[in-house]
């Protein structure tokens, strides 16, 4: 016994050297514990997506990456950045949709909800490349409203109606990014009817189509072939071939005339205007003034038949009076006579009301 207790104390201190020879190699294969722990968080996100909702998977794998520096060759692109974020979510079978589509109906689940809509995303950014070349713009607008109509789609999805969710959500996804193309195609609006919307899409497509078959694509035929108004077909055209132009911008660059003094006009403009109603109170004063310089029976004259919106007969005021009527018709003209003097000293511009009015 006391010969192995011997040999075990001497084996012992002959291993230890071993030990601390395999330290560097601990160091020199250091890299490879990190390649397990970033393969770790995609293996969890898969298993996330496939048991239910991928809330936490997201917040693994955003964990995973590193932050961009400031020293990166490559520029920032909030595109590729988005594409990236939502390759990581896998596609759902059509048991899964069912189960889930089930839960958003029937309980109203927001992390089956949430599946849905993540799962899917891959679908919107398919659609909105379709419009694109019509938007000419940016692509994350058209990405943006097209996952607005994601989310309806799973608000209004019925999974008991043996539907695919994504064939069902394309429908809604394509209605939201057409809305928010014609909404913001011109400053004004372009396609606020059934009609409007249906030509903004097909106008053009059927022009070029009469066109290639040898027709002039006159209104008329479009019209039939559109099943639209020949008027609907006009607007359309002329909506789509000029753009929206500022009434209030300048005509040149070197210039401060504007657009819309070039404009004709019904109304008067706002300076005329002001110098009317200028004119009718100074008229009116002169008018209470004029009154006083008058005797009783002009004032009745006056009264009854100039300024009466339903003025009396010459023989009324008359017999009144037991005057002729010829007689009653020289007071009135006399009075009209004193009146036009008058105005003429008590305004300087009177002349120029008066220009088009024939002298009695």
């Amino acid at each position: 016994m006391k010969k192995k207790r011997a040999t075990a104390k001497k084996k012992g201190p002959a291993k230890a050297p071993k030990k601390l020879a395999a330290k560097p190699k601990k160091k020199a294969a250091g890299k490879a514990p990190k390649k397990a722990t970033a393969k770790a968080p995609k293996k969890a996100a898969r298993k996330a997506l496939k048991k239910g909702p991928a809330k936490k998977a997201v917040v693994k794998l955003g964990a995973a990456k590193p932050p961009a520096t400031e020293k990166s060759v490559v520029k920032f692109d909030p595109l590729q950045r988005y594409l990236s974020e939502i390759s990581q979510y896998s596609l759902l079978t059509r048991e899964q949709e069912r189960e889930l589509g089930a839960k958003v109906k029937d309980h109203q689940d927001p992390d089956a909800a949430y599946v849905l809509i993540t799962s899917n995303l891959r679908l919107v950014v398919k659609i909105a490349l379709e419009y694109q070349r019509v938007w000419m713009q940016n692509l994350l607008d058209l990405i943006q409203e097209g996952n607005i109509g994601l989310m309806q789609a799973v608000r209004k999805f019925d999974p008991y109606k043996n539907v695919k969710f994504s064939y069902y959500a394309s429908f809604w996804i394509k209605a939201y990014i057409l809305k928010f193309i014609m909404d913001n195609w011109r400053l004004v609006k372009i396609g606020t009817t059934q009609g409007q919307r249906k030509l903004f899409f097909k106008l053009k497509k059927e022009k070029q189509k009469l066109i290639e078959q040898g027709f002039d694509p006159k209104p008329k035929m479009l019209s039939e072939r559109l099943g639209v108004s020949e008027r609907e077909i006009i607007d359309m055209d002329q909506r789509l071939d000029g753009w929206d132009v500022s009434l209030d911008a300048p005509l040149k660059d070197d210039s401060d005339t504007e657009r819309m003094e070039f404009m004709d006009t019904d109304e008067a403009s706002i300076e005329d205007q002001v110098a009317k109603k200028e004119m009718e109170s100074l008229l009116h004063e002169k008018i209470h003034e004029f009154r006083a310089e008058m005797t009783p029976r002009e004032l009745e004259i006056f009264d009854q038949r100039i300024f009466s919106d339903s003025p009396v007969t010459l023989q009324e005021i008359g017999d009144r009076y037991s005057i002729s009527r010829e007689r009653v018709r020289q007071i009135e003209k006399n009075i009209i006579k004193k009146m036009r003097e008058f105005f003429k000293k008590g305004l300087p511009d009177f002349a120029s009301y008066t220009e088009d009015i024939a002298p009695d």
